[in-house]
């Protein structure tokens, strides 16, 4: 029969102290863990996967001037396949590769620029793909490209641009760059479905001195996509982007997506760059036209979720 435990002392019956020692630490560290789980977290957006392979960049000093600190933020919502959104991937990165992009930066009264590349769709849904990246360099410009294509893009649902502007927003507090410009790109396939209105959104960004520009993304053709609707553009123009020298670019295939980037990012980088206006094609606005509404995307999901409910009974 085995002998009894004894304690350091020899008295037996008792466990030892180390073992003491670790239970105790156990379960004070369960007590941490479950402490930790239970607290709320912050509303931010989500880093993921490409920082953790180089894709930052090394803290800047607080206040290096740059001549534009520019978001981009792209719709991943389920109305776009996984193909369609690789093309968006690698729309940007052919842009940042692009000499006339480049020669946009390098040729700016600070000669760089500080950018970042979000993802979003609904509320809960804006991940921060690429942090804040100064690009004063071509070295620092293929790099910036060569991170957007090192990780797939996520699918999520709905589509909220009043969130993806709001989670945006704080994000140029505190990110170590003093911009001659702020500027939010947000490019989409549909209108806002989700969250706060879109317009309360943008005036809210617009009042802390960012402009908002847009891409939106036409391509369903002459087919249906459930969320798109035929004047997107028309949409973007007067419920989305806001603030000094804000434009739209529509995309109306696929195929014009690597060009409608490359020109869009000629113009947000060099703020007084000498590019042909008439490219940039921008929405027309006629006293003629209705107004546009910018509820459209919550009412079509409101009629659609009454459509199922009627279906169900």
């Amino acid at each position: 029969m085995p002998a009894p435990p004894r304690s350091r002392d020899g008295r037996p019956g008792s466990p030892s102290r180390p073992l003491a020692r670790l239970v105790r630490s156990f379960v004070v560290r369960a007590f941490a863990l479950t402490a930790l789980l239970a607290a709320p977290l912050p509303a931010l957006a989500i880093e993921r996967g490409l920082s953790d392979f180089g894709a930052g960049t090394q803290a800047a000093p607080d206040g290096t001037a740059v001549d534009v600190e520019l978001v981009l933020a792209v719709d991943v919502s389920w109305s776009m396949d996984q193909s369609e959104q690789a093309i968006q991937r690698d729309g940007y990165a052919a842009a940042f590769r692009d000499p006339k992009v480049q020669e946009a930066i390098f040729d700016g009264v600070n000669g760089r620029v500080a950018v970042a590349y979000v993802e979003w769709a609904g509320t809960a849904s804006q991940t921060v793909v690429v942090p804040w990246t100064l690009i004063d360099s071509k070295a620092a410009a293929d790099a910036f490209a060569y991170r957007l294509t090192t990780e797939l893009p996520d699918r999520e649902r709905r589509t909220s641009i009043s969130s993806a502007i709001d989670t945006i927003v704080p994000m140029f507090a505190g990110n170590g760059f003093e911009g001659l410009r702020r500027v939010i790109d947000i490019s989409g396939d549909g209108p806002n479905n989700q969250g706060r209105m879109v317009t309360a959104a943008r005036d809210g960004a617009v009042a802390a001195g960012i402009t908002i520009n847009g891409l939106p993304l036409m391509t369903t053709g002459n087919g249906f996509s459930w969320g798109s609707i035929p004047d997107l553009d028309r949409y973007y123009s007067d419920c989305v982007i806001g603030g000094p020298r804000a434009f739209v670019i529509p995309v109306n295939d696929w195929s014009q997506f690597p060009e409608a980037v490359r020109r869009k990012l000629i113009l947000e980088l060099a703020g007084g760059w000498p590019i042909d206006q008439r490219e940039v094609r921008p929405v027309v606005r006629t006293d003629a036209r209705p107004p546009t509404d910018c509820l459209v995307g919550e009412t079509m999901w409101m009629e659609r979720q009454q459509r199922w409910m009627d279906d169900a009974r």
